[in-house]
C-alpha cells in the first residue's frame, strides 16, 4: 500500500486526516504493525526546542528623510551587518552588545522585537550625494519595520554529541557548564521528536517544505550550514516571518562564560506515504546513539568517552569509569512536545498542508574541516628550553639561591624519577623565608596542582590557560610528565608585542 501527497492533502482539507506526533508513532506501529500504521496515520509531526546559535534576522527599516545609506548599524547597542543595501541589516543571534557584552545580544534584540518592545536603532554613514544623511537614532517597534524575516543558517541539528569534562576545573561551553573530573554529562536535542531523526534520508524534509518556526508558519530553505548527514549530523536552513512569531518559541539566553544564544522552536510535518516512512517515523530514543565527547581536550577532534542513546541520557544519570554521573538537557522536551502538538493542531484544522521538497537535500554530504594555509604558533616555537628545576626534597634555601640568580621566577619541582610534582615561585619562597616555622623542604611549600602545557599545544590554548588561572608561567611537559621547557609571560610578550608585559 502507498499513499500520495494529493490524497493526504485532500484528507487534511476534508478534516479527516489522522495526524500523530513522533512521540505517539512508535506505540501505534507496535500495536498495528507497519501496514496497519500506514493505513491509519497520514502525517507525523515533529518538534524540537533548543539553543540554535546560528540564527538571526533580516530587517528593512524604510527610508528616512533626508535618506541615509547605513554603513554601520546598532540595535540596542548590538551591531548588525549593514553591507546589504541602504536600510537593510542582518543581526546574528550571538552578536554581543557593545555595552552589556554577553548579558545582551542579537537574540535579545529579536526577542524584544517579537515581544512588542521598543528597540533603539542607531546608524552612521559617510554620506553620499543621493544619501546625504550621516547619522540617525530612532526607536522602532516590530510593526514599524517593512520586513522582519528570520533566516537561520543552521537549525534543527539531527543529533548532538553529549559533553563531559576530564579536567580538574569547571568548563563553560556551548554545551553548558561541565563539572570537573567527568562530574556531569550535558546533551541537547529532543531525541525521537527531532525532525531529521524521523526523516534521516531527507525524503520529505528539503527546500520548500513548510515548517513550524518560532510559533509561525515557516519554510525550509534547504540544507543548513555545516551539514554532515552522512555522519548523522544533518542541519537545516529555515526562514519565517518574525511578525507572526511569539516569544513562547523564540527565547534569548546567555550561557555563562560562553555567550549569547537563541532558543528556537522548530517542527516539520512528515507525510506518511509508504512503509519506509512508517519505519523512519517509528524511531525511538533507544535507536538514536551519540558519542560522549571530552571537552577537556582543546582540539577540533576531541576524544570519545563512550556511546549512549537518548533513552539513557533522558534517564538523568549514566555511568562513566564506574561512577554514576548526572545528565542534564540543554533543550526543553516539554516545549518540543508543545511544538509537535501545536503543529498537529494546525494540520488537523487545515491551517497547513504537506508537500514534497522542490529540491532534495543530499543525505550523503559530509562536512569538511577548515583549510588552514597558515598554522598558528605552537608552544615549541617560543618556549624556553633552559629549564631550571628543583627536587621536592631539597631545602628551601636551595630554591631561594636558584631564584636569586634572577634567571627565573618559577621552579618546577620534580621527584626522584624526574616527574613534575609541583611548582614554587619567588613569592612562595619569600613567604617561607620570612615565616620559617617548621617547614624546611621544597615539598612543604610547593603547589601540587600545576597547570601545564605541551610542546605541540597551540599558543592560543596556552594563553587561555594563563588568563583562566591568572598565572604567568606554564611548565612544558612530555607524555611522561617530565619538564622539557617553560612558557612564560615574557615569552608571550615577545610574540604578541608586549601584550603580556602589562
Amino acid at each position: 500500500m502507498k499513499k500520495t501527497i494529493h490524497q493526504i492533502n485532500e484528507r487534511i482539507r476534508d478534516g479527516n486526516a489522522r495526524v500523530v506526533t513522533a512521540e505517539e508513532m512508535p506505540a501505534i506501529v507496535a500495536e498495528l504493525g507497519e501496514e496497519g500504521a500506514l493505513a491509519e496515520v497520514d502525517v507525523v509531526t515533529t518538534g524540537t526546542f533548543g539553543a540554535m546559535c546560528s540564527s538571526g534576522g533580516f530587517f528593512n527599516f524604510g527610508h528616512a528623510d533626508p535618506p541615509i545609506r547605513m554603513e554601520r548599524v546598532w540595535l540596542n547597542d548590538v551591531e548588525a551587518y549593514a553591507g546589504l543595501a541602504a536600510v537593510d541589516a542582518y543581526i546574528g543571534a550571538t552578536q554581543q552588545s557593545t555595552t552589556r557584552e554577553d548579558q545582551y545580544g542579537g537574540a535579545h534584540v529579536i526577542e524584544d522585537f517579537i515581544a512588542g518592545k521598543s528597540v533603539e536603532l542607531r546608524a552612521i554613514s559617510r554620506g553620499t550625494d543621493c544619501y546625504p544623511r550621516r547619522t540617525i537614532t530612532t526607536d522602532l517597534l516590530l510593526e514599524n519595520l517593512n520586513q522582519a524575516i528570520m533566516c537561520n543558517p543552521r537549525n534543527g541539528y539531527q543529533r548532538y554529541n553529549a559533553a563531559s569534562n576530564s579536567t580538574e576545573r569547571v568548563l563553560h561551553t556551548y554545551m553548558g557548564m561541565l563539572l570537573p573530573s567527568f562530574g556531569n554529562v550535558t546533551y541537547s536535542g529532543a531525541g525521537l521528536l527531532n525532525p531529521i531523526s524521523n526523516d534521516p534520508g531527507f525524503r520529505f524534509i528539503g527546500s520548500g517544505v513548510p515548517c513550524f518556526l518560532g510559533g509561525a508558519e515557516g519554510m525550509v530553505i534547504g540544507e543548513g550550514t555545516q551539514a554532515s548527514p552522512a555522519a548523522g549530523f544533518g542541519t537545516l536552513m529555515v526562514t519565517g516571518d518574525m511578525k507572526k512569531m511569539n516569544t513562547e518559541y523564540i527565547r534569548a539566553a546567555t550561557m555563562h562564560g560562553y555567550g549569547v544564544t537563541m532558543y528556537v522552536g522548530l517542527g516539520i510535518p512528515i507525510p506518511v506515504l509508504d512503509v519506509e516512512t512508517v519505519r523512519s517515523t517509528a524511531v525511538k530514543d533507544e535507536d538514536i546513539w551519540v558519542d560522549i565527547i571530552d571537552y577537556g581536550v582543546p582540539a577540533r577532534d576531541r576524544p570519545t568517552i563512550g556511546k549512549v542513546n537518548y533513552a539513557m541520557l533522558k534517564a538523568g544519570h549514566l555511568e562513566i569509569n564506574g561512577e554514576e554521573v548526572r545528565t542534564s538537557s540543554l533543550s526543553s522536551l516539554r516545549r518540543a512536545r508543545r511544538v509537535a502538538e501545536e503543529l498537529k493542531g494546525w494540520i488537523e484544522s487545515g491551517k497547513m498542508a504537506v508537500c514534497l521538497p522542490t529540491r532534495r537535500i543530499d543525505p550523503g554530504r559530509r562536512a569538511a574541516p577548515m583549510r588552514e594555509t597558515v598554522q598558528g604558533p605552537r608552544v615549541l616555537e617560543i618556549m624556553d628550553r633552559r629549564v631550571i628545576t628543583i627536587s621536592e626534597n631539597e631545602p628551601i634555601r636551595d630554591a631561594a639561591r636558584k631564584l636569586l640568580k634572577g634567571e627565573t621566577n618559577h621552579l618546577p619541582v620534580i621527584n626522584g624519577e624526574g616527574v613534575l610534582v609541583g611548582i614554587v615561585t619567588t613569592y612562595d619562597v619569600s613567604k617561607a623565608v620570612v615565616n620559617p616555622a617548621k617547614i624546611s623542604h621544597v615539598k612543604d611549600i610547593m603547589r601540587r596542582k600545576v597547570v601545564t602545557t605541551t610542546a605541540d599545544e597551540p599558543v592560543d590554548i596556552a594563553v587561555r590557560k594563563l588568563e583562566k588561572h591568572n598565572i604567568s608561567a606554564l611548565p612544558v611537559v612530555d607524555r611522561e610528565y617530565r619538564v622539557v621547557g617553560m612558557l612564560t609571560a615574557m615569552d608571550l610578550g615577545k610574540l604578541f608585542g608586549g601584550r603580556w608585559l602589562k
